[in-house]
């Protein structure tokens, strides 16, 4: 019986038989190691020889094994070979031999011997062959994990599949593992699984989903499995029909999931269910549909042919913008006030595109830009967010009091002086500021600044810090622009200029136009800086450009904000900014400053790396036909992610150091890592880092692969190119 945790999500093919995984080693996990490939009825209960060559032969113990032979394995020079392994032992010798700092990984900095030796199938166990090295033992961990997973007691190993090449490694984990891993739906089948909130500090045991007041259908159906399923705790209850602050402060005492779409569909007996519109979740500690995150996953789920998924995040982003009013930050209640950056009509757009000729794809289109058109004026052109004065708009979600998902002590050097200054303990004065029982205008402006970081999805880094709130950002502008093109675009050519919304108001390609060309003259008068040959943020407030320097400035190249000439001048004068070793870093060095004490590092600076930023100057370039340069940052960074894989036992992790060349996977900042606490295998990645490998290898040529597959270091690897 697999583990509970791959129930519902991975390795959907388990029609493998033997011939076929013999003829492909490199099938998924389940097809591999399933019941149908089990071997263990027929090999007994006796000893089986592991690492050592003195260990009792498995054929000695098991005469049965004499006569188990795969197709051509007598000849072990013509045919890869295949070793036959005792599950557990196999696995508790290799991990108190090489495992030597007992993290449950095996890795560059374990220093045991690196060889191991395992019998093969063809000789019933008793001629050895070595395995060296740190890669290919890291892969026989994670494949004897997966295989304990699936409780095989013996398996049959394809040499192939501890050897492969790791790009191909890691492409085939994420396309046929690590995306269902992430997949979820919130309906009967995976509630136990969606509802737990690693976030959640309110010290309740109770599940709650909370259903949009119209959705009576989906009330009714969490209601019945709630029933059926007393084991849950599960308690549904509705949102009140208007959403206000302090409806969600209070909410934060009995947190819940917000019901996202459902779909019908007929089962094999014609009867007709309500299932939940499924949708990919970052990973880690993140266990819900996130705004900005759902964009970089959908393109990776385009590039691996994963439409239907990437369809159904749009579908459910429809469903929040009519039912909370914007695409939210997650579907978690304390995030219901805030948004995250708009990134709808290109998702849209590039699911249009693989699904235009089926049924039903023109109104597909039709629904998601009516939402993104809704979100548009109502969200961020609508106050407090749009800046009247300059025509630009600013991340600035309403709230009150203490962002209530970050860590319990996240704030406490902040709070500390007040805590002293009332006398309270953290948990009082928390309680205290947030229901206004003291007044504190000081935090107040503090905390609108940090909802806005928060909504930027760049939370945190010293570029928004106290500021945010007030900054028409490169980033959301850009952003914004694309709608406002996009939108031209869609009506004028999908809907013949006349785009009729349910409201009856009717909406002309024209007056979107000239949207566009408003921000854009707008944006080059606040955002671009002719001297400095680069995109600022705006400071609305203090009416003056900020000085950080971030990789959101090649956003304006993404949305195609800049002019040909400006393109060529950031290209020239600031992509060496921001390029390193490892690829292109947040934010520039200079702009960093000193770190120290009473200024740590933060997530989204100098020297952390992140898949958005990757992707959209990738893009970016490409548009602007910088060929050359986009695969030399592309190659950097799939560097980055394939060493860690190769030295770390396949890890795959939220962002990285790109400055660290050894083990980059290794963030020094407030919030650490998600996805380094691995034991024995990876299972999903993460969300939008699974997309950049995806995204990446469709800009590499053969031999950019196969440097990568060796592990060739990017200085290495243009030696004798130009930079």
């Amino acid at each position: 019986m697999p583990p509970k945790f791959s129930s519902q999500y991975v390795d959907t093919d388990n029609n493998v038989n033997e011939n076929e995984r013999d003829s492909d080693p490199f099938v998924n996990a389940k097809s591999y190691y399933g019941k149908d490939t089990d071997i263990s009825t027929r090999l007994g209960s006796g000893r089986g020889r592991t690492l050592s060559t003195s260990a009792e032969s498995p054929a000695a113990a098991n005469p049965e094994l004499k006569n188990i032979r795969r197709r051509g394995s007598l000849d072990e020079h013509k045919e890869p070979r295949k070793f036959l392994v005792d599950v557990d032992k196999t696995l508790h010798s290799l991990l108190e031999s090489e495992d030597t700092d007992r993290n449950m990984q095996i890795t560059i900095e374990d220093t045991g011997p690196k060889v191991v030796s395992l019998g093969s199938a063809s000789s019933g166990g008793y001629r050895l062959y070595e395995l060296r090295g740190t890669y290919q033992l890291s892969n026989l961990l994670q494949e004897l994990t997966l295989a304990k997973d699936y409780g095989r007691r013996y398996v049959m190993i394809d040499e192939r599949r501890l050897n492969e090449n790791p790009v191909s490694r890691l492409s085939r984990l994420i396309k046929g593992t690590f995306w269902d891993a992430l997949t979820r739906r919130i309906d009967a089948s995976t509630l136990d699984v969606i509802c737990h909130d690693t976030k959640d500090r309110s010290g309740h045991s109770v599940n709650r989903i909370y259903v949009p007041l119209p959705e009576k259908e989906i009330y009714e159906y969490y209601c019945r499995a709630s029933k059926e399923r007393p084991y849950l705790n599960l308690q549904v209850e509705y949102l009140p029909e208007k959403i206000t602050k302090e409806w969600v402060r209070d909410a934060n005492h009995k947190p819940g999931l917000l019901a996202l779409g459902m779909e019908r569909y007929t089962d094999d007996e014609g009867q007709s269910h309500l299932r939940g519109v499924p949708f990919v979740v970052p990973g880690g500690r993140f266990n819900e549909m996130y705004g900005w995150d759902s964009y970089f996953e959908a393109l990776g789920l385009l590039t691996d042919n994963r439409v239907d998924l990437a369809k159904g995040m749009v579908e459910n982003f429809i469903f929040e913008i009519k039912h909370y009013g914007k695409i939210l930050n997650a579907n978690r209640t304390y995030y219901l006030l805030r948004s995250q950056p708009p990134l709808l009509t290109d998702m849209t757009l590039r699911v249009y595109e693989r699904i235009q000729n089926d049924e039903g794809s023109k109104d597909f289109l039709y629904r998601a830009f009516c939402a993104a058109i809704k979100e548009y004026y109502t969200v961020w052109m609508s106050a407090p967010r749009y800046d009247p004065k300059t025509g630009l708009s600013r991340y600035r979600p309403d709230g009150l009091g203490v962002p209530p998902e970050t860590e319990a002590s996240h704030f406490e050097q902040l709070l500390r002086p007040y805590m002293e200054k009332y006398n309270m303990s953290l948990e009082e004065f928390t309680e205290a500021y947030n229901y206004q029982k003291v007044q504190e205008p000081a935090l107040d402006e503090y905390f609108l600044h940090d909802r806005a970081v928060r909504e930027s999805g760049h939370d945190t880094t010293y570029r928004l810090e106290k500021v945010c709130a007030d900054l028409a950002t490169v980033d959301l502008n850009s952003l914004l622009y694309k709608y406002e093109t996009d939108i031209a675009r869609v009506i004028l050519e999908n809907f013949n200029d006349k785009f009729e919304l349910p409201d009856g108001r009717v909406e002309s390609s024209a007056v979107w136009d000239r949207r566009a060309r408003s921000r854009r003259a707008a944006m080059e008068k606040y955002n671009w800086s002719e001297a400095q040959s680069m995109w600022f943020d705006y400071d609305t407030k203090f009416e003056k450009q900020s000085t950080y320097e971030s990789a959101t400035s090649f956003w304006a190249l993404w949305a195609g904000v800049a002019t040909p000439r400006q393109a060529a001048k950031f290209v020239e004068v600031s992509l060496p900014k921001f390029e390193v070793s490892g690829g292109i870093v947040a934010g520039t060095k200079e702009s960093l400053g000193q770190v120290g004490l009473h200024n740590p590092s933060r997530q989204w600076d100098y020297p952390n790396g992140w898949s958005p930023q990757q992707i959209l100057a990738w893009y970016g370039l490409i548009r602007y036909g910088y060929d050359e340069e986009l695969r030399r940052v592309v190659y950097r960074w799939l560097y980055t992610i394939t060493k860690s894989f190769v030295d770390f036992n396949g890890i795959v992790v939220e962002k990285y150091d790109l400055t660290r060349p050894v083990d980059p996977h290794r963030v020094e900042a407030e919030y650490g890592n998600q996805g380094v606490d691995i034991q024995g295998v990876a299972r999903e990645g993460f969300g939008w880092v699974n997309a950049s490998y995806e995204i990446g290898l469709t800009f590499c040529n053969s031999h950019m692969r196969r440097a990568l597959g060796a592990c060739t270091t990017p200085e290495v690897f243009f030696s004798g190119r130009s930079k």
